[in-house]
């Protein structure tokens, strides 16, 4: 259970200027390599501030990602793994416990994406249905730290810049205050490529088990 521990005895909390969480090394190098060799199509990019497009795009960027199913995931062992460990009940209660939110009728939803040159990300709050919010820089082609998620404050300046650090991963309980983004002018040499780990309140073919009735039943 490399995910758990890595949860378990490298997470840094930070307070400000919100709540957010920084974990070294979540994923193992095999992972890794995976994730850097998943393919992500090319093809138009609007680059209109979203990662979907969907700002006047009509949702091209959307297209330009992987996310693993349990259709796709026989080519992806790596991430299937790693989506057993997310729905194991030790580390949906571990989460439970550093997000202080009730995931026992969530779901997951996992994705490879591979942000390419030209890519920038508005401040934004995520959408209420999402529970967790997580991302696994994958920086295995030498690319600028500064190409890190930005967080803001409430009036909108960047409060701090995260590392893209190969494997280190962001988390935070999206909420009303947690704004975050990429600046526009940040220069992409190759590909920013990451995780986005979710666990949401809609349904998505990867159900989260109730690890609490889980853990009374054992």
């Amino acid at each position: 259970m490399n995910l758990l521990n890595s949860l378990q005895n490298t997470t840094t909390t930070f307070e400000e200027p919100y709540r957010h969480w920084l974990v070294e090394k979540p994923i193992t190098t095999d992972m890794v390599a995976e994730v850097a060799a998943t393919p992500i199509p090319d093809g138009r990019r609007v680059h209109d501030g979203t990662r979907a497009a969907d700002n006047g795009g009509g949702g091209v960027d959307g297209k330009l990602r992987c996310y693993v199913t349990t259709e796709n995931c026989d080519e992806f062992p790596e991430m299937h793994r790693l989506i057993n460990e997310l729905l194991d009940p030790g580390t949906v209660m571990h989460f439970e416990h550093i997000l202080g939110r009730d995931l026992s009728d969530a779901y997951l939803r996992l994705e490879v994406i591979a942000d390419r040159v030209g890519f920038w990300l508005k401040p934004h709050k995520d959408i209420k249905e999402k529970l967790m919010s997580m991302l696994v820089y994958v920086n295995v082609c030498g690319e600028p730290e500064n190409l890190g998620t930005d967080i803001y404050d409430g009036d909108l300046n960047v409060a701090k810049t995260i590392p893209y650090r190969n494997n280190v991963g962001y988390l935070f309980a999206p909420s009303d205050d947690t704004w975050h983004g990429m600046e526009k002018g940040k220069e992409i040499q190759q590909e920013r490529r990451s995780i986005l780990i979710n666990y949401v309140t809609f349904e998505t073919c990867w159900k989260v088990p109730d690890a609490r009735a889980q853990r009374k039943a054992a």
